[in-house]
């Protein structure tokens, strides 16, 4: 037994006063015997047979999604959670906190969840251990990660774990708190069964205390997915990609190749998360450090992500999805007629043509990644894979064009830095407004961002050979207000001109925001674009772009004297080279 685990459970256990303590081993019959008790209790219902081994859970509706105001960074210094977190001192933090563990597990099991982050064996991945009285969390981090003896083996007699400790309290929003300690590399959660905020290995510890690891020991942990594009050669480059959210990023990291692009695949390795490490070979390293999907439901069908569909057809748990009267998982956008009638994700009768959604927009599917379709033959290699290209995305109607090149990686890092989407009226009422999103970290960054830059900075003086940076925008619309790009599977078009331009060749032109594809860059053939408007694809305004950089001032200004002179530096030129 690992002293200093064993020291950690009994402290939890004494303050927590449980009924009962299970170490759990991630075995099958563990989440059989588990399951078989979730179904006898309610927690979770079984799904028709066509879905072999899948439940359904409905959580409480007020508790649906990530809390953000309710999510706070406990660094010791104020300054160094930053603008883009919400802080309370580790004192207060655990003040607020030990009164609301007292006694919560009273009446229920604790569970010890031993877990890893990453491939077995792998020098990037991390031992975390959670402790929870959800037997819902403990079925969905066997899935999310390699859960159990093999977290232990790797661990061994160590004291380097990431310690997080989670209650489902008596869920009230009153009592609802996501406390990170960073310096002590500590999670406690309390008050929710939602899977971001009570699934401690995902965004807790794989993004908001790995992001502080990752800038204390070198490495990169960022909200990234990692794709290999195999061209008809057989020949493999690896990409990452950073998306804000409605930007298309699990439709990218599951992409099937359209009828036109013949010869070439695409491999996921994995959809949101990414841990980077510079090789001995001066090249960026990435691993997925997750074992499983943890999914959007609504919108998900054969039309938009085939390989998704595929992976949750067995062995995978939905929340807060509707049920057809014989036991089908259902949402909005997955195939088929819409039903005449439904459960709701509240367990209420549905019908069509009712106003209310019948599953939560916020709906999720978890599945085992080995059941993707397109999962790479690598993606549990220890080593990682090599990244030639990292890729940033938003949602513009105008400004950003289809695809352009930094100039070099202190560029990139501006570029990164600067990412944005425009608003929907799904998000909001008011349309097109402009929101940062740094890197898609914003919501994720376990420090103060402008620290953040200049780790991003300090990383590319590491690298002998570091990847190439791009921006995309699937999102460029006409005057009409439509799409001008057709998206999902065409995708691939634009990502072989990034994987041509890795490797020395794919013609560019030079503009003042970066490397632009030169006319047949791209290839369109067969999409019956107006030759019009594929030049608009790659249009760039300079009014546009000198007030995008003017906006990108007011956003940097937040970060007062932690940004590093570079980006100031960066965005002077950018403005420089627009005249």
């Amino acid at each position: 037994m690992n002293a200093a685990l064993k020291s950690w459970v009994d402290e939890c256990a004494a303050l927590c006063k449980p009924d009962h303590v299970v170490w759990c081993d991630g075995s099958e019959s563990e989440n059989t015997r588990l399951i078989d008790e979730m179904l006898a209790s309610g927690v979770l219902s079984k799904l028709n047979d066509a879905y072999p081994n899948s439940y359904l859970h409905r959580s409480n509706p007020n508790d649906v999604a990530r809390t953000e105001h309710l999510t706070f960074i406990c660094s010791k210094s104020k300054d160094d959670a930053g603008p883009n977190n919400y802080w309370m001192s580790p004192e207060d933090g655990k003040a607020k906190l030990v009164g609301l563990y007292a006694g919560c597990m009273k009446g229920r099991t604790m569970y010890v969840v031993p877990y890893l982050m990453g491939p077995a064996g792998s020098p990037s991945s991390k031992v975390g251990i959670e402790i929870t009285d959800s037997p819902y969390v403990v079925v969905n981090m066997r899935i999310m990660t390699r859960m159990g003896e093999v977290a232990l083996r790797q661990l061994g007699h160590s004291s380097e774990f990431v310690k997080g400790l989670h209650s489902l309290g008596d869920l009230s929003p009153d009592r609802r708190f996501i406390m990170h300690f960073p310096e002590e590399r500590l999670i406690w959660s309390i008050g929710s069964g939602y899977g971001g905020n009570a699934l401690l290995g995902k965004k807790c510890f794989a993004l908001r205390i790995a992001s502080t690891q990752a800038r204390d020991e070198g490495w990169f942990a960022e909200h990234m997915l990692i794709v290999g594009i195999e061209n008809p050669k057989g020949e493999t480059t690896y990409v990452a990609a950073a998306f804000p959210s409605a930007c298309g990023k699990t439709n990218l990291a599951m992409l099937v190749p359209p009828a036109s692009q013949k010869g070439w695949k695409v491999w996921t390795v994995g959809d949101d998360i990414a841990w980077m490490r510079v090789g001995p070979d001066g090249r960026l390293w990435a691993i997925n450090p997750e074992a499983g999907f943890f999914g959007v439901a609504p919108g998900t069908g054969s039309k938009t992500n085939p390989n998704a569909m595929a992976s949750l057809k067995k062995d995978s748990i939905f929340t807060n999805v509707a049920v057809t009267k014989d036991g089908m998982p259902w949402w909005e956008g997955i195939d088929g007629p819409v039903p005449e009638s439904l459960t709701d994700w509240k367990g209420n009768p549905w019908a069509k043509g009712s106003t209310e959604k019948a599953a939560h927009p916020n709906a999720r599917f978890t599945a085992p990644a080995h059941q993707c379709p397109s999962i790479s033959p690598k993606w549990e290699d220890p080593q990682g894979v090599p990244i030639s290209a990292i890729i940033f995305g938003g949602r513009r109607a105008r400004t950003a064009p289809l695809v352009y090149q930094a100039r070099d990686w202190n560029h990139g890092v501006y570029v990164g830095a600067s990412v944005a989407s425009e608003t929907t009226a799904a998000q909001t009422g008011a349309v097109g407004v402009v929101r940062r999103d740094p890197m898609a970290m914003l919501p994720f960054c376990g420090y103060n961002m402008g620290d953040y830059f200049s780790h991003w900075l300090r990383m590319g003086t590491r690298m002998k050979a570091p990847p190439k940076v791009f921006h995309v925008n699937w999102f460029r619309q006409d005057a009409a207000g439509k799409f001008v790009w057709p998206g999902f599977g065409e995708n691939l078009r634009v990502l072989r001109w990034v994987i041509d331009r890795c490797h020395g060749e794919g013609a560019a032109v030079e503009s003042p925001i970066g490397w632009l594809p030169s006319p047949g860059g791209v290839d369109m053939s067969g999409l019956n674009l107006d030759p019009a408007l594929q030049s608009d694809l790659f249009a760039v305004d300079k009014g546009e772009w000198k007030a995008e950089a003017e906006n990108v001032a007011e956003f940097f200004a937040k970060f007062g004297d932690r940004l590093p002179a570079e980006m100031e530096n960066q965005r002077k030129t950018l403005l420089a080279r627009l005249g």
